[in-house]
């Protein structure tokens, strides 16, 4: 292990705080590929694009804004961990992710959702089980196995001594340890052991030290709120108010939220950070939604633009469609950048192999994903025709070699 990541680890580990780990900001950071983008474009139907790619295989890696960790590198490491935040700024993404959910004492944390314990640690297991939501209950007939922990369920201290895992679980389990035996096939335990959870202000000098920039996003609670006297602007107020405390400037933070209210409450309340506030599109699940017909959108984009919101962040399929055998921008992308809003989207490596469509993230070009090279035709797609300014991955390398081939 370097000195680099040591002092790093240690720091976030021993509890010193943002300063003892901001001391490692100037440290130099191997930037590294790996194996994965080469793979992925030696599965690609020859084209100039695959050429292009091709010819950029000499080239220095470098960090990239265009290339955003999300929630690390997930793909192999287990999410939200210093771990995994470490993997993906070695493979060059200029911007990390941390989800922010809350503890029952109101402590900033890093989850995807404040009910994922159960999915992404060993609580089901551990002594803390029977102060989850609803504990484990084994499959029984025609009943999956079930759990729900959430972050509220705990006290920052009893949280911080859970073991992160792969987010996972087999819901055939009739123990509860065998419910926290589900990785899918396609990903890995390999680098779980050991791995390490993190408060939001535990990222925040994690990501700096590591020179990358910061995406926090706010997640909606599981519980009512206000929670014991803590209420949604409070939750919204605190988020950025760490960021403050740990003198990280507004123009490195890019606050997201699916919550229009929060992403409104920043825009006006905190405006240095709210100009690159980024709103989260949901309305995919809305009954009827088209993202190829404005009459079944949720909201006007000029609206959202006249408000104040620079940045829109659907997901990947909903900027853009199929014309011709290829993949172009959609209606959708089309309405947003005629507002005037810059466009981020999620998420990249996140489906596993591509040869039966891709699922969910490529729902919109499944007639032409049917190997994993189109991850890079999707990314290209995304790129060059969208014009978007960021790409999420779960596995930041295969983006971060893309932009720097591209000059991005």
């Amino acid at each position: 292990m370097s000195a680099f990541r040591s002092a790093a680890m240690a720091a976030v580990l021993l509890g010193t705080g943002s300063a003892a780990i901001a001391d490692d900001h100037s440290a130099t950071l191997q930037i590294d590929y790996g194996p994965r983008p080469m793979f992925l474009i030696e599965k690609m139907t020859d084209s100039p694009l695959k050429q292009k790619l091709l010819s950029c295989e000499g080239q220095t890696p470098a960090r990239s804004a265009f290339s955003i960790g999300h929630r690390g590198a997930p793909l192999m490491f287990p999410e939200h961990t210093v771990e995994a935040n470490v993997a993906a700024a070695r493979m060059g993404a200029g911007i990390l992710e941390c989800d922010v959910t809350f503890t029952a004492d109101k402590e900033l944390v890093c989850r995807h959702a404040q009910n994922d314990l159960h999915t992404t640690t060993n609580i089901v297991a551990s002594d803390l089980a029977e102060k989850c939501t609803t504990p484990f209950s084994p499959a029984s007939g025609d009943q999956p196995a079930s759990a729900e922990c959430r972050a509220s369920d705990l006290t920052l201290a009893e949280f911080k001594t859970l073991t992160p895992k792969m987010d996972a679980a087999n819901r055939t389990a009739t123990t509860a340890e065998e419910y926290l035996d589900g990785t899918a096939g396609w990903r890995t335990d390999l680098y779980s052991d050991g791995a390490t959870l993190m408060t939001h202000a535990e990222s925040i000098a994690l990501f700096d030290s590591l020179g990358a920039d910061f995406t926090p996003e706010l997640k909606s609670p599981s519980v009512e709120m206000p929670f014991d006297g803590f209420s949604q602007a409070d939750y919204a107020q605190k988020l950025v108010d760490e960021y403050k405390a740990a003198g990280i400037d507004p123009s490195r933070v890019w606050l997201q939220s699916f919550n229009y209210e929060n992403v409104l409450y920043w825009v006006e309340n905190e405006p240095e950070f709210g100009a690159q506030a980024v709103f989260l599109d949901a309305q995919y699940d809305n009954e009827g939604f088209d993202h190829m017909d404005p009459e079944t959108w949720a909201f006007s984009m000029q609206e959202v633009a006249d408000a104040g919101v620079n940045y829109l962040a659907p997901p990947m399929w909903m900027l853009v469609t199929i014309e011709d055998g290829e993949i172009v921008e959609s209606a959708y992308a089309k309405a947003a950048k005629e507002a005037g809003l810059k466009l981020i989207t999620w998420t990249l490596e996140r489906s596993g192999p591509l040869a039966s469509g891709g699922g969910w993230y490529f729902q919109s070009v499944a007639d032409v994903t049917d190997n994993d090279g189109v991850y890079y035709e999707m990314l290209d797609a995304l790129a060059q025709d969208v014009g978007v300014v960021g790409v999420f991955s779960d596995w930041p390398a295969t983006v971060t070699y893309y932009a720097n081939c591209m000059g991005l």
